[in-house]
């Protein structure tokens, strides 16, 4: 008998879909503030707790009482998803699995969810995945039964349900005793290796992912063997959903070539097949398999379940998990189609990376840069089918990058806590731990030619990697693409410029440390309760907000909130910065907040002096504020200037400065509309467009002026149409 979850049967009936950030009917209201827990079983059952990471306390039974008395009553409407049939045939008891976060006190401890579609309620398993720190669920990967009609859709309502007896799980034996199998085949310089599911479920399970009585999921791996013997550098993972009665059974396989540690890594060349089963179902021949890299797929043994979920976008920006695009923005249908048709286009297959830039450093816009990508944001902004395609398929293709570096000792990846010596960076001397004496160098490879990938990754134009697919999806292959980039961001640098083992991120560019900032906020925030990561990942994030906060609200604060670390002062010999760079770091402690780390409060107050501060502080003309570059010092190592007057005199040619600010002289003189920004207002990636998340962020920071900044802001005559780009389109949580 395994710890589960309620659930009833039902049949269902009606449709709705979703087409902008904000058009479901679900109620907006304002997200709260969560903190990190961390609980301690490998499938976390309902009511645990733990203690947090970031916060002065844990979550004891005391505080989760109190914090009980404000939350959601038993029965209340938590929010909705749709199910959606895309076939011409009535899906019967279909099962449909999916994640999805929660504001903190919605599903409060001792409560469950259940769904139910119009009156009926329907069979609900809720396998809880984090929780705040209050004891109310934050993540959790639910699984219902419905029945849709033909090329339809159904809504479902998810409310609050005191906890149900436990019920017997989906056991492994049972799917052990059918003919169920997925095997793999490679074929690596002339030799043949394989690996199989049902071998690997017979021995050791890495992981149950899920339990219940609608469905469990086991994950398993192991090296692809010949003979005796295996091959040292390629392995595969299988995470095996099976489903109640199992009819339809999901085998999600993952090809890696990522361990760390092991000697002479390099690319393989080979041909692959895989079989559900005595069928083959997918072959490629010829593959360049590249070093630190991985590929996925997800296969059907039994009836395919081709229904699939959309989320209510509203809820979840208001949830603090997700950046809160604009609620009235509507996605272009148009916009997406292109999208869709280029997709289809693109090398969307194993070592393929679809539409993302090749290679990361290059200068400019790109679709992957923003809060979340392009293609994450058409997603959550539509919740259209062709976009969450390309979404979940790029969190897919986001292994294909050569950043994935595991340990072979525990499956996971290699941790800085482990291996404080390790890195991407530095002479070999540089990693040797004089501790043990011992390098903790990556092995090099025998030529660069055995290692060249076409991909270059970087962190100063790195798009979100699998975090919404996480969020809205529950993979764990998902999951793991976020804590391999999370750690990659730290690996990048030599380990004494980090402080080894805290993984701090001050040694990058601005924008490198915002992007980063964010990828390890994500992970510290959404990685299961029970991993072992989720300490690892909330350290080092709380490693690099003492930093900062030790720096910009102790040690060298400034009066116009400008981050200076890194290489912040690129311009004009050491004179200048770039405010949208600055911008982005700004909207990154920004989200931090939204997701419930107080420690990052401090560092947004300060932050938010610097875009708040270029709209509304006396002797500066918020047409300027979104320049390219400002200058805030007379020369290199000198003071910081006390006043954005100061700024906007060394910064603006004096003849503009003389101009009554928006008048229409002044928009002549710059060949602009009167009031409108420099630094291209119309261009969905204009510097106007970069500020705007940081202008939201400082909204909820609550600083004074941050309202009427905001305000002007949004007034402006001359703006982007994000319906077919939204990366900027982020608005404040708040109401101005």
């Amino acid at each position: 008998m395994k710890r589960s979850f309620f659930f009833l049967w039902l049949t269902a009936s009606w449709a709705m879909g979703w087409m902008g950030c904000g058009d479901s009917d679900s109620a907006d209201s304002n997200s709260s503030t969560p903190t990190e827990s961390d609980a301690g079983s490998d499938v976390v059952s309902e009511g645990s707790t733990g203690t947090d990471a970031l916060s002065d306390g844990g979550s004891d039974d005391t505080a989760s009482e109190a914090a009980m008395e404000g939350s959601t009553p038993l029965g209340s409407v938590i929010t909705t998803v749709n199910l959606h049939n895309p076939t011409e045939k009535e899906a019967i008891d279909v099962p449909l699995t999916f994640g999805h976060v929660f504001r903190p006190g919605d599903v409060p401890k001792g409560t469950t969810l259940q769904a139910r579609v119009g009156e009926t309620l329907i069979p609900t398993q809720v396998d809880s995945k984090a929780r705040h720190a209050d004891g109310s669920l934050r993540h959790a990967i639910v699984t219902v039964v419905a029945s849709i009609p033909a090329s339809g859709a159904v809504q479902a309502e998810l409310l609050t349900i005191p906890l149900p007896e436990a019920q017997t799980a989906v056991e492994l034996g049972d799917l052990l005793n059918t003919d169920f199998n997925a095997s793999l085949t490679l074929t690596v310089d002339a030799k043949t290796y394989s690996l199989d599911a049902k071998t690997l479920l017979q021995g050791k399970i890495d992981r149950t992912w899920l339990s219940g009585p609608i469905v469990s999921e086991w994950i398993v791996a192991g090296p692809v063997v010949s003979g005796q013997s295996y091959h040292p550098h390629l392995s595969a993972r299988f995470s095996v959903r099976a489903y109640t009665g199992l009819k339809s059974v999901r085998v999600g396989l993952s090809v890696d070539n990522d361990w760390a540690f092991e000697p002479e890594p390099r690319n393989f060349v080979y041909d692959a097949s895989v079989q559900m089963g005595s069928k083959q179902v997918f072959s490629l021949s010829n593959l360049t398999h590249h070093r630190q890299a991985r590929w996925r797929k997800v296969f059907w043994w039994g009836d395919e379940v081709q229904a699939y979920v959309t989320h209510d976008s509203r809820y979840l920006m208001n949830s603090g998990a997700l950046p809160h695009y604009d609620p009235e923005l509507t996605i272009s249908d148009e916009g997406l189609e292109k999208q869709y048709a280029k997709w289809g286009t693109l090398n969307t297959g194993p070592m393929g990376i679809g539409p993302m830039e090749p290679y990361m450093p290059t200068t400019g816009a790109h679709d992957d840069i923003g809060p979340l990508s392009r293609w994450d944001a058409l997603f959550l902004c539509s919740m259209d089918r062709r976009a969450q395609e390309m979404a979940m398929g790029l969190a897919d293709l986001a292994g294909s990058w050569p950043i994935h570096y595991r340990d072979k000792d525990t499956g996971m990846p290699v941790r800085l806590d482990d291996y404080p010596y390790m890195s991407l960076l530095g002479n070999p001397g540089d990693k040797v731990n004089p501790k043990t004496g011992k390098s903790e160098a990556f092995p090099a490879c025998a030529s660069q030619a055995d290692c060249k990938s076409p991909y270059t990754p970087d962190s100063a134009h790195q798009p979100s990697m699998g975090y919404l697919a996480y969020v809205v999806g529950g993979d764990y292959d998902h999951l793991e693409e976020l804590m391999f980039w999370a750690n990659y961001n730290m690996l990048e640098s030599n380990p004494h410029y980090r402080a080894f083992e805290q993984g701090l991120l001050k040694w990058g560019q601005v924008r490198g440390q915002a992007w980063s900032l964010r990828t390890l906020g994500f992970a510290a925030y959404i990685v299961p309760d029970d991993h072992s990561f989720k300490a690892y990942f909330n350290e080092r994030l709380d490693y690099n907000l003492q930093y900062y906060l030790d720096r910009y609200t102790k040690n060298e604060p400034n009066p116009l909130g400008i981050f200076t670390d890194g290489y912040a002062f690129a311009y004009n010999e050491g004179r200048g910065i770039a405010p949208w760079q600055d911008d982005f770091f700004t909207w990154s402690v920004g989200q931090l907040v939204a997701m419930g780390f107080p420690k990052a409060v401090p560092l947004l107050e300060f932050k938010a002096q610097f875009p708040v501060g270029r709209m509304t502080a006396p002797g500066f003309c918020f047409i300027h504020a979104a320049a390219y570059q400002m200058n805030v010092r007379d020369e290199k190592g000198a003071p910081i200037y006390d006043t954005f007057a100061e700024v906007y005199q060394k910064t603006v040619d004096p003849a503009i400065q003389a101009l009554p600010c928006a008048s229409a002289e002044m928009g002549e003189a710059l060949s602009l509309a009167p009031g409108e920004l420099t630094g291209y207002s119309s261009s969905t990636a204009g510097y106007p467009s970069n500020m705007q998340p940081a202008l939201a962020v400082a909204v909820e920071s609550g600083i004074p002026n941050a309202k009427d900044a905001w305000e002007t802001f949004a007034q402006r005559p001359v703006k982007p149409d994000y319906s077919a780009y939204p990366n900027w389109a982020i608005t404040p949580r708040i109401q101005p």
